[in-house]
């Protein structure tokens, strides 16, 4: 089940809600727990085990860290190997027996394993509990139900953000939802939704359009290579923000995942502002721990590979997600060496570099078939001889432009703005007053799309 379908919107949130609010404060969680895991349940039926062990295995080895202190260390390295071998089999099991086959020209057999949704999620949030608890930053959960209620909490099980337990652990024993914040929740959920179905699908639609063309043009893979970032974004933004706004109506408050990150002046601002509950995760738990920029400038530099080839691997088991997280890497270490003063002082040129390296970045991300790869990239900087342009190239991206102008705009912080005048006097009682209904159109045109288009995946659904 996913947020954006008429499942979801019409008869799941509303029915969680209505017996949300009817239970006694007591009982709410019960009802976010059997809630979440029927959502998981809708969706991975016969996966719902893997769930539901991570959150007995994990509550389990918190209580026995917490308790002995004596051999903690322990049953972390115990409670790493399981969270970790599980990830790895589901995950990662087939990408290395092919390639030891391709490799040593062996024949090991392919397992017909299928990935349980969100487990790369919430494996992360599981492992920063233990962790947290070993490193005395938190307790542990008072029961079972308080923690499988923490680690399968529905807004954020399938994609995140990675929501730590240290986040809400007050508010999963003591939380105040108020009308205020159940309405600005959402509000959070439509403008998510707005930006998930009117944006992002718009957008993939016009990628799988490019992309099947007969003859391509040099505008038509820039134009996809652009198309492909602003979806990406705006699917996972989008979803972001129907994550937090859910949190909102039942009490959470859920950190910010993404802070115009398309905007960034260099690729390590861009991850401060993109992703952010992973970027900081692997900060916390892998780079600082092998000892960050503790150690030396060189060792500071590996320590920056080994996060980021980590950081491809998460997001799937293939090469092209291992060179998009390595192809990071290099531009991070080269900011550090010696590019950061002059971005600096040029930001216009900081701003440009970024965002060319964004968009090639996500090209990368996209084409899992290598040689589809190679061969865009080749069209993309003119070496795979093509035409620059052609009359169904220029049709596609006039027929596409309302939708790209208004992606790059609303990739811009335009909010930011609107919220300075609504501070002004004479315009706050004016927006206030057509505020609701601004929300209730773009519900409306959410669900119009919805009802009469079947393009509708999320792109992170299966990290």
């Amino acid at each position: 089940m996913v947020f954006s379908s008429i499942t979801f919107l019409f008869y799941f949130l509303p029915l969680v809600l209505l017996f949300y609010f009817i239970f006694h404060k007591k009982g709410r969680n019960v009802v976010l727990l059997i809630a979440s895991l029927f959502f998981y349940f809708y969706g991975e039926p016969k996966y719902i085990i893997v769930l539901i062990l991570s959150c007995v295995l994990n509550y389990w080895f918190g209580k026995r860290i917490e308790k002995d202190r004596k051999h903690a260390k322990s049953y972390l390295i115990v409670n790493l190997i399981l969270n970790f071998g599980m990830l790895f089999y589901f995950k990662y099991f087939n990408f290395v027996i092919q390639n030891i086959n391709g490799l040593f020209h062996t024949d090991f057999s392919i397992l017909s394993i299928v990935m349980p949704i969100g487990i790369s999620f919430f494996t992360f949030q599981a492992t920063s509990y233990t962790i947290d608890i070993y490193r005395q930053k938190v307790s542990s959960a008072k029961n079972l139900w308080t923690f499988a209620t923490y680690l399968a909490l529905f807004p954020q099980l399938i994609a995140g953000p990675i929501v730590r337990y240290e986040t809400v652990s007050e508010e999963l024993e003591h939380r105040q939802e108020t009308k205020q914040e159940v309405a600005q929740g959402i509000q959070r959920f439509i403008i998510g939704l707005s930006k998930k179905v009117l944006i992002a699908n718009v957008i993939g639609e016009l990628i799988a359009i490019l992309t099947d063309l007969n003859t391509t043009t040099v505008l038509a893979t820039w134009v996809t290579a652009i198309a492909i970032t602003l979806q990406l974004y705006f699917d996972f933004s989008g979803y972001s923000d129907m994550a937090i706004g859910l949190g909102l109506m039942f009490g959470f408050h859920f950190l910010e995942n993404f802070n115009y990150p398309l905007i960034a002046k260099s690729i390590t601002d861009f991850w401060h502002r993109w992703h952010i509950s992973l970027s900081s995760w692997f900060k916390d738990y892998v780079y600082i721990p092998l000892g960050g920029n503790r150690k030396g400038k060189l060792r500071q530099y590996w320590n920056i590979l080994i996060v980021w080839l980590l950081t491809g691997l998460w997001h799937g088991a293939n090469w092209n997600f291992i060179f998009w997280g390595l192809y990071f890497a290099v531009f991070l270490i080269l900011e550090k060496a010696f590019l950061k003063d002059y971005l600096t002082k040029h930001p216009i040129f900081a701003h440009t570099y970024t965002f060319l390296l964004i968009i090639v970045s996500f090209v990368i991300f996209h084409f899992e078939d290598l040689n589809t790869l190679g061969q865009f990239l080749k069209n993309m900087f003119g070496f795979g001889h093509i035409a620059f342009s052609n009359v169904e190239t220029i049709y596609y991206l006039r027929s596409y432009g309302i939708v790209l102008i208004l992606a790059i705009v609303a990739m811009t912080p335009i909010k930011k703005v609107i919220e300075q005048l609504t501070k002004k006097a004479r315009w706050k009682k004016r927006i206030d007053r057509i505020e609701p209904f601004y929300y209730i159109i773009l519900f409306l045109m959410c669900i119009a799309f919805l009802v009469d288009e079947s393009f509708n995946p999320f792109l992170y659904f299966r990290f």
